[in-house]
């Protein structure tokens, strides 16, 4: 059983008109490429969402189908696209130009400098950014200060540790030291000892 015949109006829920809007946007757009392969045809589509945003199809360069339709049409020749891109970038440059302009007057009003024509809003503004920025560079201050004096704590107790550890070390030396000597005192003095009583007289030991 086939689909019934849809009527062609605007949908009025807008959920809806965005989820048809989608499939036959993707349907239309598989139609041309279809139509392009299967035909050898050059298509250029355009298409325009509510929201504004653009989606397109063109077998070949865009531009050049474009200008072959104006031909066709009787449109004249321009080179509009060149002129908009020349514009474009003008237009970007002066942007450019205004934006450095602005940044090199703000930078100016924050060192102190140009402020004849400024009133008293735009100097309580400045003084208010300047206090903020005072603020932070004395907070990041503070703060490195503090991590400074935490890695010097933690360098004086690891000091501290290291010094521990060689004070063990070498009271253990010594004690091995003292150890080895007095061991090496009583062998020296049980030799003597033995060495006395070797020297007496056989007679006078029997």
């Amino acid at each position: 059983m086939g689909r019934g015949k849809v009527e062609l109006k605007r949908i009025e829920n807008p959920t809806t008109r965005q989820v048809t809007f989608s499939k036959r946007r993707n349907g239309l757009l598989k139609k041309a490429f279809e139509l392009s392969i299967l035909c050898d045809a050059e298509i250029a589509l355009l298409i325009f969402s509510p929201a504004g945003k653009v989606y397109q199809y063109a077998s070949h360069d865009m531009d050049r189908i474009i200008g072959r339709y104006r031909r066709e049409v009787g449109l004249p020749e321009s080179d509009s696209l060149r002129c908009r891109t020349v514009e474009f970038w003008r237009n970007e440059i002066e942007e450019t130009k205004r934006t450095t302009e602005n940044l090199e007057r703000r930078l100016r009003h924050l060192s102190g400098e140009d402020l004849l024509r400024l009133g008293m809003k735009e100097l309580k503004q400045l003084e208010r950014q300047l206090k903020i920025g005072v603020e932070r560079i004395r907070s990041k201050k503070r703060r490195m200060f503090t991590e400074h004096i935490n890695l010097l704590k933690r360098r004086h107790r690891d000091l501290q540790e290291e010094n521990t550890r060689l004070h063990k070390e070498v009271k253990l030396l010594d004690d091995q030291l003292h150890d080895s000597a007095a061991a090496a005192s009583a062998s020296a003095t049980s030799g003597l000892i033995l060495g006395s009583v070797n020297a007496f007289p056989s007679f006078l030991l029997g």
